[in-house]
């Protein structure tokens, strides 16, 4: 799959594949929703590889023209959307919404990068006014499926849990088996009586800093081509 990319600015990374694979296990069917999109990568793949009704939203007119183009490009079809995804409004209810959400601490130095800066930093998308949002927005069995700081998984827990979405699946992602976890992919389901499961940790590199078996894997089926271009 050929996509394009901004030459400066948020570009998607590892986390991006590693989430598509993860919410891929799930074998998603009827309407998607993919919450701050970017260029689309993450649905984009998903649209590929399932029969879906997909829907974008993004609250950066720069990245939504690079993911309409991207969808146009690979002849996927789209509802795309360009707004703060607290302040939208649609009578729609999704059976999935997907995210890659900006998730770092406010607290730290920040990019200076306006678009690096919506991309990445919390406070453009408080994590309890995102799940109070997909509360409303999910359909009454429907999956919420997201990465986020994996030091956050209290507050995770506990605002999913706040608003009647159940925690079923969490896969803590580490660079190496002796690194601590940086980031943490959760699938929640409102209405769901489910125990919680933690799966087998994903771990990224081997000792050497080669890309494990499972990595590779998934970057393989990802098959993803980028391409550096300005609109």
């Amino acid at each position: 799959m050929f996509l394009y990319q901004p030459t400066s600015g948020y570009c998607y990374n590892s986390d991006s594949i590693f989430l598509y694979d993860f919410i891929g296990t799930f074998k998603p069917k009827g309407s998607l929703l993919d919450v701050g999109c970017g260029v689309g990568i993450i649905s984009l793949l998903l649209s590929r590889d399932f029969t879906i009704e997909t829907s974008i939203i993004d609250k950066q007119e720069k990245m939504m023209d690079y993911a309409r183009h991207n969808y146009a490009l690979n002849h996927l079809n789209v509802q795309s959307h360009i707004g703060d995804f607290t302040e939208f409004e649609t009578e729609e209810k999704f059976d999935y919404i997907i995210s890659n959400p900006p998730f770092y601490d406010s607290r730290v130095t920040q990019s200076e990068n306006t678009h690096l800066n919506i991309a990445r930093y919390a406070h453009h998308l408080p994590i309890e006014d995102f799940i109070s949002k997909v509360k409303k927005l999910l359909k009454p069995r429907g999956y919420f499926i997201f990465c986020y700081d994996a030091k956050q998984i209290d507050l995770l827990v506990y605002h999913l849990t706040s608003y009647g979405i159940n925690v079923e699946k969490i896969q803590f992602v580490h660079s190496k088996i002796d690194r601590d976890s940086k980031l943490v992919m959760i699938a929640a389901r409102m209405g769901s009586k489910s125990m919680t499961q933690i799966l087998p940790p994903f771990v990224v590199f081997d000792d050497d800093s080669v890309y494990r078996k499972k990595a590779k894997d998934v970057f393989i089926r990802a098959n993803t081509h980028s391409i550096k271009g300005d609109f």
